[in-house]
């Protein structure tokens, strides 16, 4: 047995021993749980339920990180030699210039570690607890001794328990004890102090998972001492492995580094040999270094990622791995579950039949708002419609309850629910007609009976209300409701209503009969009672799915429908949400019955699954990943984890799934709602679109710095820029209008492109053609520029000052360019109100460093006359005209695009 550090309130006392009353007497609570301000005062004395926090990375550390930079530590050397060696004011400039970038990089690192810290908040596991006699969901770190903790199947239990109700309730305790089959628990005390830990059957363990029934425990020990917080830790992080993109860029920024500190080596020798002063050469290269070596890349990649799953968490939707939002984006076929996901998993009465006439009700979900029409006519309810909804509401155990705030809560079996939202729909409300009409018996439903039955007190003596299967009913009816009263019920009237009751069934209706009887005894409760008529009701579909389900097409996203219902059933629905386009539906009995080479060669073909299990879900992901395809798929049960799992995206349900099935997936949906699967898919093509400009933009941008220096010295030239014109030109690329990009908003038909194929990378033809063409052309008008200034008898000075105006005004006009690498930037040029500020601060500043006299000083550049500007702008707008002309080959598919 694993020992328990003590606890303030349980040390050396053995739960397991001690009667139910005795631990709520010891930890002065009871089944109505704590009051809140005796639960705020515990959580104050014993601290979170929460195992050792992660440990957090400070401020000071992430700023002394960024002095680890082996390029910044040299510059720093050197700057310290430049100052000794008499070079005051370059150096000063070095060092403002060299610290800026040290707090930008401190700003990116600590942004993205607070991000990736409320991302840990958000997904940290919820507990359902009783305060105040009140059932409320809360974080589990919330949980203090003495609360009283709701459990379910599938729930992850959050702190250690002392049963105090266990319903056919059992519990996984393999990650404790190592016992691989769950154990049956129960509540009566066991009186050996000294029993093992897995014989404990009234205690419930923290990290250990209920696999069925239900329960309630008493909180006896929360964090590091309950008996989990030894050995394990509870899985409450979002992962930060690095992503595949990551990895990647990774890779890409060792390369690049390797090339280019070799051309810097190369340039650098080339100035030394021309007899340029070592220590001038040193500090250019060591400049030069650190503009060019893309040693940020997958920090920023991090800040997009981290940055983008907080705006996903806005449109409902946490994603709990980094790397899956790299997938969102490839996504081409989502399987979503039915209820609750693409319908609002509040059934509705859609059609009532009785005395010969078929009605209609209005209204969605459990509101009770809605009408009645009979031949598309609204009506008011007839007192024959009136009599089946009063006997169907009152053979219900469902509650529905106004709130404070006028919104509807219920309670019950949603087929119940329907019933009584109807019958309020027409005046008919629960609470009234049970002080009216009260319950004196009932004869519960069974799986073998298919119906239920209560009797209740009436004016006219008891009587008795009956719903259920329309076999099982009609086999209780003698007799018949019809427009004039009551008939006998003839075979012929038997055969009817079946026949009504499969075609309403057909339509994808859930159908009920309603029957009652007057003057009733319990014993002849169910014999010739009077058959009144038919409900037949649905899950509607929520209104935004089919919506959704229209921008997956249009996405090139194949939408799946898998759910356990009827086929009849899941093909209304699928019809209503124009989901079925092949039209082939499969049952689970049907997919068992073919091979898995069989079902690969159909899968494509089939859009709907009914009466599917868990395992089929495997099976379905499986032959769809073979097939090549990116999976995401929805679950919210403990046996939908292996298939979350397997898929490409797990998504859990937010609000009906348990902690198992939120666990094994990607991606929980707060809402459970479908469109927030296509919203996710949105954010994470937008978040991947929004890292590849930024990532084209700033590789774009060092090629032509490079490229630049690159040329002059090798046929001979001077310099065309000082060691603190080239860290400056770095600072304002690789800063603001860089980081702006990262934030863009998305483009018009994003959504309207084929998924990304995540086997090609970021940098595909088209994009590679974008960046060069950006690079080359930047170098050669900067080149142009700074050999036409010398020749045309400007000062080196002039010359240099006009090639830095020139180069920086072109890294802004690039920065709007590459907000698309396919469209036009006419199209939307000043959408990203981010890039705008920023390339406005940026102007501002190279304007100061042109005419505040101590810093044109400090940069060695002198103030551009007319003239002058208008011959830098004119060059530098030439950027813009070659990128939109490498933009219109790439739509006519020359860089092997797909041809716009």
């Amino acid at each position: 047995m694993i020992a328990q550090t003590p606890h303030p309130t349980n040390q050396g006392i053995p739960w397991h021993t001690l009667p139910i009353e005795a631990c709520f007497e010891r930890l002065e609570s009871g089944p109505g749980g704590l009051r809140q301000t005796e639960a705020a005062r515990r959580l104050r004395e014993h601290g979170p339920n929460q195992l050792e926090a992660a440990r957090r990375v400070s401020p000071w550390s992430i700023l002394i990180g960024q002095f680890k930079n082996i390029l910044v530590l040299i510059l720093l050397v050197a700057t310290v030699l430049s100052i000794l060696l008499g070079h005051g004011t370059e150096a000063v400039v070095i060092l403002i210039i060299v610290g800026l970038a040290v707090f930008l990089g401190f700003l990116q690192e600590y942004r993205a570690e607070r991000a990736l810290e409320a991302l840990r908040r958000m997904a940290a596991p919820m507990a359902t607890v009783i305060r105040e006699d009140q059932e409320e969901r809360i974080p589990s770190e919330q949980l203090v001794p003495g609360d009283i903790v709701v459990l379910h199947a599938g729930d992850r239990v959050p702190a250690d328990l002392r049963l105090i109700e266990a319903i056919n309730l059992q519990i996984d305790e393999s990650v404790l004890t190592g016992e691989s089959v769950p154990v049956e628990k129960m509540t009566e005390p066991i009186p050996d102090p000294q029993i093992p830990l897995g014989d404990r059957r009234n205690m419930a363990y923290a990290g250990t998972i209920v696999t069925y029934g239900r329960g309630r425990g008493l909180v006896v020990a929360t964090g590091m001492r309950t008996e989990f917080g030894a050995i394990a830790r509870m899985l409450q992080s979002i992962e930060q492995e690095k992503t595949p993109l990551q990895e990647n860029l990774d890779r890409t920024g060792k390369i690049l580094a390797r090339a280019a500190l070799a051309v810097v080596a190369i340039i650098v020798a080339l100035g030394l040999l021309r007899g340029q002063p070592w220590l001038e050469m040193l500090i250019f290269g060591l400049a030069l270094a650190v503009a060019v070596v893309p040693e940020a890349l997958p920090a920023v990649v991090t800040i997009s990622l981290a940055m983008g799953v907080q705006r996903m968490v806005r449109r409902n939707a946490l994603v709990r791995r980094l790397a899956a939002v790299e997938t969102l984006g490839s996504t081409d076929v989502i399987c979503t579950d039915k209820t609750g996901t693409l319908t609002r998993n509040e059934m509705t009465v859609r059609q009532i039949f009785l005395c010969g006439q078929r009605w209609e009700v209005t209204g969605t979900g459990y509101e009770p708002v809605g009408e009645f029409r009979l031949d598309g006519q609204t009506v008011a309810p007839s007192p024959a419609l009136r009599r089946l909804l009063q006997t169907a509401a009152l053979a219900s155990d469902a509650r529905l309850l106004q709130q404070p705030d006028g919104t509807w809560r219920t309670h019950g079996d949603p087929t119940e629910i329907a019933l009584i939202v109807a019958a309020a729909k027409a005046g008919l409300h629960q609470e009234d007609l049970n002080v009216r009409y009260p319950r004196v018996h009932e004869i519960p439903f069974t799986s073998e009976r298919k119906r239920m039955t209560t009797l209740h007190q009436g004016p006219e003596g008891i009587f008795a209300a009956c719903k259920g299967a329309p076999e099982m009913v009609l086999d209780c009816c003698a007799r018949l409701l019809v427009e004039g009263g009551e008939v006998p019920l003839t075979q012929a009237d038997r055969e009817r209503i079946l026949d009504l009751a499969n075609e309403m069934a057909a339509q994808g209706l859930r159908v009920l009969a309603v029957a009652e009887k007057k003057g009733v005894r319990v014993e002849d409760a169910e014999h010739d009672m009077t058959f009144l008529g038919l409900v037949g009701m649905i899950d509607p579909p929520r209104p935004e799915a089919k919506q959704a389900i229209q921008v997956c097409r249009e996405a090139g996203i194949r939408v799946i429908m898998i759910t356990g219902d009827h086929p009849a059933t899941a093909r209304a629905v699928a019809q209503e949400l124009d989901l079925l386009r092949t039209g082939r539906v499969i049952t689970g009995s049907q997919l068992d019955a073919i091979s898995d080479e069989e079902f690969e060669r159909q899968v494509e073909e089939i859009e709907v699954y009914a009466r599917v299990s868990p395992i089929h879900k495997y099976r379905i992901v499986t032959a769809l990943q073979k097939k090549g395809h990116i999976v995401a798929m929805t679950g919210d049960g403990i046996n939908d984890a292996p298939a979350l799992k397997k898929a490409d995206i797990g998504v859990a349900m937010g609000i009906t799934g348990t902690d198992v099935s939120k666990e094994a997936a990607a991606m929980v949906l707060l809402d459970d709602n479908f469109a927030s699967i296509v919203a996710a898919v949105e954010e994470g093509r937008t978040i991947f679109n929004n890292i590849k400009k930024y990532l084209s933009y700033l590789l774009s941008s060092n090629v032509g710095e490079i490229l630049l220096l690159a040329t002059a010295s090798f046929i001979g030239l001077p310099p065309p820029l000082s060691a603190a014109q080239i860290l400056y030109v770095n600072l304002a690329t690789d800063g603001l209008p860089a980081l702006a990009l990262s934030t863009d908003p998305p483009e018009p038909d994003l959504m309207r492109r084929p998924p990304r194929n995540p086997r090609t990378g970021i940098f595909v033809r088209p994009l590679v053609a974008l960046m060069l063409a950006g690079g080359i052309w930047s170098a050669l008008v900067n080149l142009a520029l700074f050999v036409w200034a010398l020749s045309s008898g400007r000062s080196l000075q002039e010359s240099m000052t006009m090639a830095f105006v020139s180069l920086v005004l072109i890294q802004f006009f690039k920065a709007y360019n590459f907000r698309s690498d396919r469209h036009s930037v006419m199209r939307s040029p000043f959408a990203n109100r981010w890039l705008n500020l920023a390339i406005m601060w940026e102007l501002f500043m190279l304007i100061a460093i042109l005419y505040v006299p101590f810093l044109r000083a400090m940069f060695g550049v002198y103030s551009l006359p007319p003239i002058d500007w208008a011959i830098v702008l004119l060059a530098s707008a030439t950027i813009s005209l070659i990128l939109e002309l490498v933009k219109w080959l790439e739509r006519r598919g020359w860089f092997g695009g797909v041809p716009a």
